[in-house]
């Protein structure tokens, strides 16, 4: 059987964090499913077609690694994709707080299991919010961005 982990956000922007927990999960997985949720609460910098080309061309010449973009939940996007696992990255206690209750609700509703990745330390503090106001500001994120992003 498959092994397929849906990763899921808004990805606006998609950051050189995001792509090392896509990176580190390839060995873990026949594929990844980068699932680009719309998030009508955020104020968004991109489109949701615009951020999914936008990452499609970082992964291109990688056949294990689709991106969709969805709009109701990820375990719904999971049962569509024939996916078992979500995965997601971890930088703070914070952030196990609320990936702890969200992979509990996904396990009890579908039976999706999270597969949680710690950020890498040189990683952990850069965040799509950041990186949008400092593009807000006009400041260079480019170290914070993959590279043909």
């Amino acid at each position: 059987m498959k092994k397929i982990a849906i990763f899921p956000g808004s990805f606006d922007p998609f950051t050189v964090g995001h792509a090392s927990i896509v990176e580190r999960g390839l060995p873990l997985f026949d594929e990844i499913v980068i699932g680009v949720g719309v998030n009508e609460s955020k104020r968004a910098h991109r489109t949701p077609t615009q951020r999914v080309e936008a990452i499609g061309r970082l992964y291109a010449d990688n056949p294990k690694v689709r991106v969709v973009a969805y709009n109701d939940l990820t375990i719904d996007l999971a049962r569509r994709e024939g996916a078992k696992y979500i995965l997601r990255g971890l930088r703070s206690v914070k952030d196990f707080e609320y990936e702890r209750d969200i992979a509990n609700m996904n396990d009890r509703l579908a039976g999706v299991e999270t597969i949680l990745l710690f950020t890498k330390p040189e990683f952990s503090s850069i965040s799509s919010s950041v990186v949008r106001e400092l593009m807000d500001f006009g400041k260079d994120v480019s170290d914070f961005l993959p590279h043909n992003s």
